[in-house]
């Protein structure tokens, strides 16, 4: 695929296990592209933020937190499978990070401010000089707000329920479907209505709502929205 410029920032915003990381991994797979998990640097702060005791029950203490964040180092590595491994001060946190504890309150987290900041200056370092695919929340309105093409992932509660349910279970976790989709909900409305850079769609992004495409089917529509737009 040849574009019309050299490097090429690609968002994909949606809401919680909606699919949109497994379209950003595919786009940045097929196009040779850079893919840069957001939601995991967040997951992986909040889970530095429950083994400081910042936490006590969903209460945070975000002083401390704030003061700690130069003492916070979140890395990219890809095994020999070419997955993607976050790394927390150089600890390969992949399997802590997804669980339901630390997903119980990464919105918490989220919504400070100062992490957001903090998060935002390393997504853009990430992306000066290649071209990536990143996934999250506000990538199209706050971190790339002039990225090449936007993409708002979507797909209905139920189905979201099932896959994050699904995912748990292949984890070796023995989740409670009812709590896995309760806390989707209570995150979808923490994400929405957070002061600081809400989960919203841009006005030039392109709605997928893959409630009923597979996955090979959502990476070909994002692809032909790709060609359509870049090339």
């Amino acid at each position: 695929m040849k574009f019309k410029k050299n490097i090429i920032k690609i968002a994909v915003d949606g809401f919680s296990s909606c699919g949109k990381s497994t379209l950003a991994k595919d786009l940045a797979a097929e196009l040779g592209f850079i893919y840069i998990d957001s939601g995991a640097m967040y997951r992986a702060i909040t889970l530095y933020s429950i083994r400081k005791g910042f936490f006590e029950d969903q209460n945070l203490n975000s002083v401390e937190l704030i003061n700690s964040l130069n003492q916070v180092n979140i890395d990219f590595i890809t095994d020999k499978n070419s997955n993607l491994i976050t790394l927390l001060n150089g600890e390969n946190v992949e399997s802590d990070i997804r669980s339901l504890s630390v997903s119980s309150k990464v919105s918490i987290i989220s919504s400070v401010p100062e992490v957001r900041k903090k998060m935002v200056e390393l997504q853009r370092q990430m992306s000066s000089k290649k071209s990536v695919v990143m996934d999250g929340r506000d990538i199209g309105t706050v971190v790339f707000p002039d990225a090449d093409i936007k993409f708002f992932v979507t797909a209905d509660i139920e189905t979201r329920a099932k896959r994050r349910f699904l995912e748990l279970v292949e984890k070796g976790q023995n989740p409670n479907f009812e709590e896995v989709k309760k806390n989707l909900t209570e995150r979808d409305f923490l994400d929405q209505n957070r002061k600081d850079s809400p989960l919203v769609k841009a006005p030039d992004a392109i709605l997928i709502d893959n409630t009923n495409l597979n996955r090979k089917e959502q990476l070909e529509l994002a692809l032909y929205y790709i060609t359509k737009t870049l090339c």
